[in-house]
């Protein structure tokens, strides 16, 4: 298969300084990406995979070579690949012998493996410095630019000068590395990309039962009652009766977001500001930014039904007004006969 590749000229280093050396294994979205932009803040790639003459997508400048091959021309190696991929590297534990090893991986939920990814790569290949960085960057991140994603790089590792390497490629980007310590972090770390929905799990149930209570409650109301004891008013179901769901609802939950005053009686009652939140009040606490922003949603669909509802009373009355032409026209011509 023909290579195809894409061109990327350094943009901090002149072509007469050395270039260091980096190692990619892997040439996925995310290795791709991360290739491309070191190759711009300029430094020297090669790529490593299982098929290099088949490997396409890739800058131009960077070489591709066999894993083997590929480990031997730099200290620094970030991996690049899934965990269940990772047997190949036992293969070449006396390749990556004393050299930096940088785990991007993420799982597919929450404390998935016993051990973190990082932690099971460190006992896979003895005699590296495993580092974990990058995993909460995004290829996406990578191509448009540090300054539409978090420019934060979690950080971990048990080799102090292995960790400062990778905080220096970092910075080189133009991210910010952030140091959380030894390896034993790494778990935390590669659990941060999978705390993003289950932050909106609790919004999300909150509203929907809000929203199903006081649905019911006005169609009880507004609806039921008055068709047993005056006329039917089921026309108001589909839009005069979200409208009047969507404000409430938006309300609460905006009246949720403020959970100050819970956590400044707790704290009198506790008589200190250092102890630990309840967890139900923790997580309250967490779910602030989400539950004002669904609050959000509710009031801008608020808007747009009220501005469909003048729209249903006009068509309304065009068709009861049609209705009434139509029966006075009929009157009249019985009346002629």
């Amino acid at each position: 298969m023909e290579k195809t590749s894409t061109d990327a000229s350094p943009l901090t280093m002149h072509s007469s300084e050395k270039q260091e050396t980096v190692c990619i294994f892997g040439t996925g979205d995310f290795g791709r990406s991360l290739g491309l932009k070191m190759l711009q803040c300029g430094y020297s790639i090669v790529f490593g995979s299982r098929t290099p003459g088949m490997s396409s997508l890739l800058p131009s400048d960077a070489e591709v070579m066999s894993y083997s091959d590929a480990a031997q021309k730099s200290d620094i190696i970030i991996i690049t690949i899934h965990r269940e991929h990772y047997d190949f590297l036992t293969e070449l534990t006396e390749v990556l012998k004393g050299k930096i090893l940088v785990d991007v991986s993420n799982n597919l939920k929450i404390n998935q493996y016993p051990e973190s990814n990082a932690e099971y790569l460190a006992q896979l290949v003895p005699g590296t410095h495993v580092v974990k960085a990058f995993n909460t960057i995004s290829a996406w991140a990578l191509q448009s630019g540090a300054l539409d994603a978090s420019r934060q790089v979690f950080i971990c590792g048990n080799d102090s000068k292995a960790k400062q390497r990778v905080m220096d490629v970092v910075r080189s980007l133009g991210l910010t590395p952030l140091d959380k310590g030894s390896l034993m972090a790494a778990n935390e770390i590669e659990n941060y990309p999978l705390q993003l929905f289950p932050m909106w799990r609790f919004p999300f149930y909150l509203s929907a039962v809000l929203c199903v209570f006081f649905f019911f409650y006005c169609v009880i109301r507004e609806v039921i009652y008055p068709y047993v004891y005056e006329r039917d008013r089921t026309f108001r179901l589909p839009i005069s009766i979200p409208n009047r769901v969507f404000p409430i609802a938006a309300l609460t939950l905006l009246a949720l977001v403020y959970p100050g005053v819970v956590a400044a009686i707790l704290q009198l009652y506790q008589g200190t500001k250092y102890r630990r939140f309840p967890d139900w009040l923790d997580h309250w606490m967490l779910c602030r930014k989400q539950l004002g922003l669904i609050a959000l949603g509710f009031a801008f669909l608020h808007v747009l039904y009220t501005l469909v509802i003048p729209i249903r009373y006009y068509v309304r009355w065009t068709s009861n007004n049609r209705t009434i032409t139509q029966v006075h026209l009929y009157s009249l011509v019985f009346s002629y006969f």
